[in-house]
Formats: structure tokens, C-alpha cells, sequence
């Protein structure tokens, strides 16, 4: 599966923005998806993830009450809704695809496809 994210821009802390992760592929909906977050000299990290089903989602603590994790499988897209975003939510944005998490939503060893990254930038 091939993976574009985009909706990241300039936000004054406090605000929101909306990252949207399109798929291509017709078994979309049989990968479990995630949102990764690299910061400038830092590793890259998991923020959220949701099940192929959607059913079940998972957040970083750092993130949890902020950002929602969402996916329209009828379309194959993922959104990342992020909320009250804060200075530290600086950093470019990935989507990412596994073919099974085995329950290792968090582990950016079990994706298999990554997207280019989208900038989101927090100002104070």
C-alpha cells in the first residue's frame, strides 16, 4: 500500500489542525494504521493507531484527551484530528501501514509502509 499525508501547516498553540493520510491499494482495509511524529533531532515516535476494523484505537499518553484517530475505509483514508496542540506537538508527521501490529501498535518495527511526512508546526 502507497501512502500520502497531508494537512500539516502553522498553528498558533492552542488551536487545531486535521492530517489526512490517503492509500492507495484495494486491501487498505486490512492494515492496521498509525501516526508517527519526528522532531527535529529526536527519534520518531508513535502518536496514534487504529485497527484495520477501526474498532480499536490507541494513543500516546503524551496525546490522550487531545488527538482522535480515525479511518473511512469505504475511501481508504486515516485522519489524525489534533486538538488543543501545544509547542511540543512540533515535528513532521507520518502515516504509516502494518500488515498485523500483533498487538505491537506501538513498535515502528511492525509498519510496513510509511508516508512522506507532513510538517506541523506549533507556535507559542
Amino acid at each position: 500500500v502507497q501512502l500520502q499525508a497531508s494537512g500539516g501547516g502553522l498553528v498558533q498553540a492552542g488551536g487545531s489542525l486535521r492530517l489526512s493520510c490517503a492509500a492507495s491499494g484495494r486491501s487498505f482495509s486490512t492494515y492496521d494504521m498509525g501516526w508517527f511524529r519526528q522532531a527535529p533531532g529526536k527519534e520518531r515516535e508513535v502518536v496514534a493507531a487504529i485497527s484495520w476494523s477501526g474498532g480499536s484505537t490507541y494513543y500516546a499518553n503524551s496525546v490522550k484527551g487531545r488527538f482522535t484517530i480515525s479511518r473511512n475505509n469505504a475511501k481508504n483514508t486515516v485522519a489524525l484530528q489534533m486538538n488543543s496542540l501545544k509547542a511540543e506537538d512540533t515535528a513532521v508527521y507520518y502515516c504509516a501501514a502494518a500488515r498485523s501490529w500483533d498487538s505491537r501498535w506501538y513498535d515502528i518495527d511492525e509498519y510496513d509502509s510509511w508516508g512522506q511526512g507532513t510538517q506541523v508546526t506549533v507556535s507559542s
